[in-house]
């Protein structure tokens, strides 16, 4: 199957989706404290939605072999790796939480993006976990550019958080984005440099490392047909944002006010970053 190249309406459209996107995970940060129960952030999530014009992109999503999923985000805690679901249990102090949020805008493009999340006083191995996860996530954004490779992104992950001491997932990738929740290409979080397709302006796609403190081997957990977990319950951790290829580099187009900043390294190195 082809990669979508989106024209300059689209990206247009993408970068409204995708701030729109962001901006959920905005107005939901000051919400998610220690006591509040997932599902009560799933219902701020569709309320929110509902005032931007926007709706969720994984309620009801049934991929083949699924089950509908049942809430508006996924909610991913401690040793859940992905596609947590929602549920009444409170957040309690010391827990790390993924946040993963997809919108459908009105005319039918999707943003998406995820943000990590420290509830109260976190271990010193829980936090440099979320802050490593965060910066291979940049290790692989800055790999972005017309004529490099998505081994170039996947290797350039791998290697930053393999250095220190963390395994990557390899059983689920970042994904092509647009009026699709998922299209080509698949964007591997660990590879070799030079490998797999081309980057050319107009690809839009995410990012999104899954790195665990442990073992990478994962399992599916419990019966709801969603619910992923490291297989040694160790910790795990994801970031995610979705980039556009560029004429001359990346963009990254799920950015807002209350986005956390770049890593320092990225800064330096790129500083026309939009």
């Amino acid at each position: 199957m082809s990669i979508n190249i989106k024209s300059p309406e689209q990206i247009a459209a993408m970068r409204t989706a995708c701030r729109l996107a962001s901006e959920v995970l905005d107005y939901l940060t000051p919400h998610i404290q220690v006591g509040v129960t997932t599902k009560e952030i799933d219902r701020l999530a569709a309320d929110y939605m509902r005032q931007q014009g926007t709706v969720s992109a994984t309620i009801g999503y049934a991929p083949p072999g699924y089950p509908p999923y049942p809430g508006h985000l996924c909610t991913s805690l401690n040793s859940v790796v992905c596609h947590g679901i929602p549920n009444d249990k409170p957040l309690k102090k010391g827990d790390i939480m993924n946040v993963d949020v997809t919108v459908i805008t009105p005319d039918g493009w999707y943003g998406d993006n995820s943000r990590m999340y420290l509830l109260g006083e976190c271990t010193n191995q829980a936090r440099r976990l979320v802050e490593t996860t965060y910066e291979a996530m940049w290790h692989g954004i800055v790999m972005v550019k017309p004529g490099a490779r998505l081994g170039d992104i996947g290797h350039a992950i791998q290697k930053f958080s393999e250095g220190k001491g963390y395994t990557v997932v390899r059983e689920f990738c970042g994904h092509g984005i647009g009026q699709k929740f998922h299209e080509e290409p698949q964007v591997l979080h660990y590879g070799r440099p030079g490998t797999l397709d081309e980057l050319k302006p107009g690809m839009t796609f995410t990012i999104e490392p899954m790195i665990n403190a442990g073992r990478r081997e994962i399992k599916e957990s419990g019966n709801d047909g969603w619910t992923i977990v490291t297989r040694d319950r160790s910790l795990s951790a994801q970031w995610e944002h979705t980039v556009l290829v560029t004429e001359t580099g990346y963009e990254v187009l799920t950015l807002s006010a209350g986005s956390l900043a770049p890593p320092d390294f990225v800064t330096a190195a790129q500083p026309a970053i939009a």
